[in-house]
């Protein structure tokens, strides 16, 4: 599918992989829907795009609001062809911690966000999308999640986190196979460690230790990156039910 013309919407676009991605996209002639909870700084992405852009504050997580910013997209650019899923959450907590057991509702919220969100999303854009015409390749589609590393080697610390993303990276092969028939493909990213807003709290030693343990190359992963294996999933019609990681050769260890 080619990016120039489509519409795509892009979950979390508002920062990290999601902004990056949506300017990678805009720069290709795509017009772009961000979808995330920060106004400001949607709007101020969206901005960037004039009329090839728009931002819609959205929930990924209730039905009412995804279908609302559908129909908003959809009124305003005519069809969906693209979803990239990028909306989500991390956390660092122990399954007994020193307050004692994980809060039940703290793991909950994550698999919420991070699972049933994207799936959320999934499932009412998907229903769009099989209303457009095919193209040449018999296209309509092309839906890419966003999983993680965490998904086969989580650390202590992220039963939550992996949890999810492992449930990410589980569910894109059957729907990209019941999709086939519809001509919509499923892939899924598992990046490893990205410089995104959800490090961008560490402590420049804790960076430099996460930098050094990439084996080449000894940095963390640009957003930039994300977004260029992002526009390579889209171009290419036979990526389709994979989950391919981005992450340097990275193995996480325990810790």
């Amino acid at each position: 599918m080619q990016l120039a013309g489509s519409v795509a919407v892009i979950t979390g676009g508002a920062s990290g992989l999601g902004a990056a991605t949506a300017r990678l996209f805009a720069g290709a002639g795509a017009r772009l829907a961000l979808w995330d909870l920060n106004a400001e700084a949607g709007n101020a992405l969206a901005a960037e795009f004039g009329s090839n852009g728009v931002f819609v504050k959205t929930d990924v997580t209730s039905s009412a609001d995804v279908q609302r910013a559908l129909t908003q997209v959809q009124e305003q650019f005519g069809s969906i062809h693209i979803v990239i899923n990028c909306a989500g959450i991390a956390t660092a907590e122990r399954v007994i911690g020193r307050q004692g057991p994980l809060p039940l509702e703290r793991f909950a919220q994550v698999i919420q966000i991070n699972l049933i969100g994207t799936f959320n999303v999934i499932r009412l854009a998907a229903v769009l999308m099989m209303q457009n015409p095919p193209n040449a390749e018999g296209e309509r589609g092309v839906i890419i999640n966003t999983a993680s590393v965490a998904a086969f080697e989580g650390q202590i610390g992220q039963p939550a986190y992996a949890a999810s993303k492992a449930a990410v990276a589980g569910m894109t092969l059957p729907i990209a196979r019941e999709f086939a028939s519809h001509g919509i493909r499923v892939v899924a990213i598992a990046p490893g460690v990205f410089d995104t807003p959800m490090v961008a709290g560490l402590t420049e030693p804790a960076r430099q230790a996460l930098s050094a343990a990439m084996p080449f190359p000894k940095r963390l992963g640009r957003p930039d990156e994300y977004a260029a294996l992002a526009r390579h999933i889209v171009e290419n019609v036979m990526l389709n039910g994979e989950t391919i990681r981005l992450d340097g050769a990275l193995r996480m260890g325990p810790r």
